[in-house]
């Protein structure tokens, strides 16, 4: 049985939704040690947790990644191979975190881990770079996991220049100039830079409090920077799309009326509207919509809701609800590709495509260009190898209402998985 409620306040719930943000960069940046300093500065560690640690570091400083590295060889090796989501919250909103890993063989993680985030903090380790050379050389790592942020359209991207602490002398002009080659860098991809921010995840400095060694910096800290950037939202506007997760029966089986449930991509919709179900192409009525076990008025972008048509249609998961003609379902389609799996990417191949909750075979007709993450420019290439970006004409067994990732992630998005091994091979971002 479900309660009738008036209205569900989706502008509210939003202003409430935590910030998912993710850290990424190269290997032993101090990833984990900044989200470990996090925690610990936020109080976010239980008490038990921190008795360990201290245990573990016989009498030596903690070792603040341990909270985030969970896997025995991540600790073993001292590096972080899986992705840690981790949840913690100040007086002024809430956060998950995911800790994503810096080597190239687990890019794969860091695209998991990216799709969806609102925020992508990427970190800078300056020991590692020649700052008295101008411009400063950044690494692979910083170039790739920043432009793959972009392409998964990750709305605001952070640069924390990390381990300042360790730079001797001419602390200032080396942040500086790493600082003028970030922007130099993101201004050349297009990358929307919200703050470069000098930080030293071991000692603290400008993570959650203002560094007492760093005068000269009187920018925000990474966490008030944090406090402060919005949520991503999905359109509320135009025409409605929901692709079906699954199907229940409120009260059981029999003569009961379904309800089709998933997350609302775009748009809004309310009891009386008339929809179209994909593949079907069949049309009903709006009778209700349900929302977190209540039957709400309307849903919108962003909410997880469930439909109830006034007559039965052959809906199952996998397809899609949307306001009648507003799909536009085409089996060959342009896209950007990011190839995450070992066994290259070539032309004619077969594989999986999910999109939405849709499962199809589909095959790469042509690979049109790599992108040099270097010069950021295009070339040519008749395969992708792993960790490589191209851009690729995909064509699918059957049609798919496929939309520009600008301007959707949920209908522009869909990921690559190899027949044989079930790998998830890439991630496929619609132009």
């Amino acid at each position: 049985m479900t309660t009738q409620v008036t209205d569900c306040h989706a502008g509210e719930e939003l202003a409430h939704k935590a910030l998912r943000f993710l850290t990424a960069g190269s290997v032993d940046d101090g990833k984990s040690t900044l989200i470990g300093r996090l925690l610990f500065d936020s109080r976010a560690i239980l008490a038990d947790q921190i008795d360990a640690l201290e245990k573990r570091a016989a009498g030596q400083p903690i070792d603040l990644s341990l909270l985030t590295d969970g896997l025995e060889a991540e600790r073993e090796q001292g590096i972080t191979i899986d992705v840690a989501y981790r949840y913690f919250a100040t007086r002024r909103r809430k956060f998950i975190i995911a800790d994503a890993p810096g080597h190239e063989q687990y890019t794969r993680n860091m695209v998991t881990a990216a799709a969806g985030s609102d925020v992508a903090v990427v970190l800078v380790d300056i020991t590692k770079l020649d700052t008295k050379t101008e411009p400063v050389a950044l690494l692979p790592q910083t170039k790739r996991h920043s432009l793959l942020a972009r392409l998964l359209r990750v709305p605001s991207i952070v640069f924390a220049v990390n381990k300042l602490d360790a730079v001797e002398q001419g602390t200032q002009a080396a942040y500086e100039a790493v600082a003028r080659s970030l922007q130099a860098f993101a201004e050349q991809a297009g990358i929307e830079v919200k703050g470069v921010i000098p930080v030293s995840a071991l000692r603290g400095d400008n993570v959650t409090t203002p560094s007492t060694h760093w005068t000269w910096y009187q920018g925000p800290t990474l966490l008030e920077l944090l406090e402060k950037l919005p949520v991503s939202d999905e359109s509320h506007s135009g025409s409605f799309a929901q692709p079906v997760q699954y199907v229940t029966r409120e009260g059981g089986t029999g003569h009961q009326p379904r309800t089709f449930w998933g997350r609302i991509a775009h748009g809004a919709v309310k009891a009386g509207d008339e929809l179209q179900a994909f593949p079907s192409g069949q049309k009903a009525i709006v009778a209700e919509v349900r929302h977190a076990g209540l039957v709400v008025s309307s849903a919108e972008a962003g909410q997880s809701a469930g439909i109830v048509l006034d007559r039965q249609l052959d809906i199952s998961r996998g397809d899609w609800l949307a306001t009648p003609g507003s799909l536009k379902p085409t089996d060959s389609f342009r896209a950007t590709l990011a190839w995450l799996d070992t066994e290259p990417a070539v032309v004619g191949r077969k594989y999986w495509v999910r999109h939405g909750n849709r499962w199809v075979q589909a095959r790469i007709a042509s690979i049109d260009s790599r992108l040099d993450i270097h010069t950021l420019a295009d070339h040519e290439a008749h395969e992708l190898a792993v960790n490589e970006i191209g851009r690729v004409t995909v064509q699918t067994q059957g049609p798919l209402p496929v939309e520009p990732y600008a301007d959707n992630r949920v209908g522009g998005a869909l990921i690559v998985v190899d027949p044989t091994t079930n790998r998830t091979s890439g991630a496929l971002l619609v132009q």
